[in-house]
């Protein structure tokens, strides 16, 4: 592989503003502290890491950080503010970044006013939505106009994962355990209320090799018909969890590969490296297995890094 050559779509974005208003409330990512970004930085890392692009999104908790009387206006007017700032650093750099713009959920109609405005004028690459939303999930039905309205786009929708609705394992921060649990559970919310069997235009891409999904998606299709929709035969239940994409972060590992390449559909596994939450160390140990993995089939490892992702994003293909 030429390098830089990767396509990375899974790596982050720290607006100051975003950042200040985290630091004004007491808020982290799930027991993570946020660390400092800056362009210059992350290009740094992308040049030693073989990134040639890097698609960026504000990580969990996302833009809708209240609950009170003015929680939707704040996030409104946050949302605008990062998605802005995303796309003066993408204006600046077009050939190393793209972005996923971030939308207000669960107030409905300004995510799906902030979603237009950010596809349609500030020129993201896609949208990025936080796996549940003050303990809500993607497949709430009252989050449907949503999903149509990305699905009329043909968008590309990234989930990251979010702390979910219950206490910290002891000790021990979200991105550790708790993450790649509540990508699951998203996801199989998403399927089993319908929202990828309705839309299917959206792409979905899911963070961290899709949670524990590919390990254990023959049994969510084999006990679906019988513990939630006996009128819906699980090949159907399978061809929906098919329907998802998976980045690689921190999920490129000898035990994972395996299963997530099984299950995938041909195309659907992109590059990602987490990065700055994921430090450049985290980085250079799951390239690592990623580089010297030794059953892909031909062409594999080039769609992974590059090629796949350059098929959902035109405007990022040499």
């Amino acid at each position: 592989m030429d390098f830089p050559a990767r396509i990375d779509v899974h790596q982050h974005i720290v607006p100051p503003v975003w950042a200040d208003a985290l630091a004004a409330r007491g808020l982290d990512s799930g027991g993570w502290p946020i660390p400092a970004w800056s362009p210059s930085g992350a290009i740094a890392m992308m040049d030693e890491q073989g990134i040639a692009t890097g698609v960026l999104s504000v990580t969990s908790p996302g833009v809708h950080l209240d609950t009170g009387a003015s929680a939707d206006a704040d996030a409104r007017t946050l949302a605008r503010a990062v998605n802005e700032y995303g796309a003066e650093v993408v204006k600046d750099h077009p050939d190393r970044f793209g972005h996923f713009a971030s939308i207000p959920l669960p107030d409905v109609d300004a995510a799906v006013a902030e979603a237009a405005h950010a596809l349609d004028t500030l020129g993201a690459d896609g949208v990025v939505l936080m796996s549940n939303v003050h303990g809500r999930y993607l497949g709430d039905p009252d989050f449907a106009p949503l999903w149509a309205e990305l699905d009329r786009r043909r968008a590309t929708v990234f989930i990251h994962p979010a702390q979910p609705p219950m206490p910290l394992l002891p000790g021990t921060p979200a991105p550790l355990a708790d993450y790649v649990f509540d990508t699951t559970r998203t996801a199989l919310n998403l399927v089993l209320n319908g929202v990828m069997s309705r839309h299917p235009d959206v792409r979905v891409i899911l963070s961290h090799g899709g949670g524990f999904l590919p390990y254990a998606a023959y049994r969510f299709s084999g006990l679906a018909p019988i513990a939630t929709d006996p009128d819906r035969p699980s090949d159907e239940v399978l061809r929906d969890l098919k329907r998802f994409y998976f980045d690689t972060a921190l999920a490129a590992s000898p035990s994972a590969l395996p299963a997530l390449l099984a299950f995938a559909e041909p195309g659907h596994v992109l590059y990602g490296s987490d990065w700055p939450f994921a430090p450049q160390q985290a980085g250079s140990y799951y390239n690592h297995f990623l580089e010297t993995y030794p059953d892909f089939a031909p062409g594999q490892a080039e769609a992974v890094n590059r090629g796949s992702a350059e098929a959902l994003f035109p405007r990022l293909a040499r």
